[in-house]
C-alpha cells in the first residue's frame, strides 16, 4: 500500500515536470500555430523569365550578302545609324534601286575600318554618330541605276558597269555624313546626292566666301574627312559624301565584285 502511495506521487511529479517542461519550450520557441500558405509563398515552377523579341528577319538580299561574306556593319557596332537613301526614290535618281535591303553591307577590310572612324568620332564628339546612305551595292543593282541614269546628264555621276563598276559594287565604299545628338544629319552644305559644284570638296573656301556654304557646314565636312581619313578611308573630290576605302586597281588586283 505504501509503495502504491509512493508510486502514484512520483507518477505525479513526473507528469508535472513534463507538462513544465513542455510549456518552457513553448514560450522559447513562439507557438508553432498553422501557417495557410499562400501563392504568394510558392515560387512558381515556371519562372518569369525574360522573354527577348525575336531577332528581326535578314531579307533575301542582306542573306546573299552574308553568304559572299560581307559584314553587316551594324552587327559590327550597334551605334551607327543606317539610312540607305536608295530604298526610297528620294534619290538623285528618282527610282527605288533597293527592293529589299536596308542593312549596310562592306567587305570585312572597310566595314572594320569605318568601326574605328566611329570609334575616332565618338572620342571628338561623344554624342555624334556616323550615318550610313549606302555602302556595299551588287552590280545587279549598279546596272539598274545605270540604265536610269544612261542618256541624261546624270550619266557622269554613275560608274558604267560595263567597265567594271566603282568600289560600291566592292563593298570598298560607303556615302556617310555625321549625325547628332538629336538624331539631325549636320548641315553640309548640300544634301548627300547633290549634283553640283556645291558638293565638291575642292573649293570649300570658295564656297564660304561666296556665300553658298557656311563656315559651321565646312567644318562639318572637315570633321567627317578627319575621322574617315584616319580610319584609312580616301574622300572623293565630287561629292564630299563619298569614301573609298583603296583605289580601283587595287580593288581590281585584291578584291571581288558583287554579282
Amino acid at each position: 500500500m505504501i509503495i502504491l502511495k509512493y508510486s502514484l506521487a512520483i507518477f505525479c511529479l513526473l507528469l508535472t515536470g513534463c507538462s513544465f517542461f513542455s510549456s518552457q519550450k513553448e514560450k522559447e520557441n513562439p507557438a508553432l500555430t498553422e501557417y495557410e500558405y499562400t501563392t504568394d509563398d510558392m515560387q512558381s515552377g515556371e519562372e518569369s523569365a525574360t522573354v527577348l523579341p525575336p531577332a528581326p528577319k535578314r531579307s533575301a538580299m542582306a542573306l546573299y550578302m552574308d553568304s559572299l561574306g560581307l559584314v553587316n556593319v551594324a552587327d559590327l557596332d550597334s551605334s551607327l545609324v543606317v539610312k540607305l537613301m536608295y530604298t526610297q526614290a528620294d534619290n538623285f535618281t528618282g527610282e527605288v534601286l533597293y527592293d529589299n535591303l536596308t542593312e549596310a553591307y562592306l567587305h570585312p577590310d572597310a566595314a572594320y575600318a569605318l568601326i574605328e572612324a566611329q570609334k575616332a568620332l565618338k572620342e571628338l564628339q561623344p554624342s555624334y554618330s556616323l550615318i550610313i546612305y549606302d555602302a556595299a551595292r551588287p552590280m545587279s543593282v549598279q546596272k539598274k541605276m545605270w540604265n536610269v541614269v544612261k542618256g541624261t546628264s546624270k550619266y557622269k555621276y554613275v560608274s558604267n558597269p560595263n567597265r567594271g563598276g566603282g568600289l560600291h559594287n566592292y563593298g570598298l565604299a560607303v556615302d556617310i555624313s555625321i549625325q547628332d545628338s538629336l538624331g539631325q544629319p549636320l548641315p553640309m552644305g548640300t544634301q548627300v546626292d547633290h549634283l553640283g559644284v556645291e558638293a565638291h570638296i575642292t573649293n570649300e573656301n570658295e564656297l564660304v566666301h561666296s556665300g553658298k556654304m557656311s563656315e559651321t557646314e565646312r567644318q562639318n565636312r572637315i570633321l567627317l574627312r578627319k575621322v574617315m581619313k584616319e580610319a584609312g578611308f580616301r574622300a572623293l573630290p565630287s561629292e564630299w559624301w563619298h569614301f573609298n576605302f583603296c583605289s580601283r586597281d587595287v580593288a581590281r588586283q585584291k578584291y571581288k565584285l558583287i554579282p
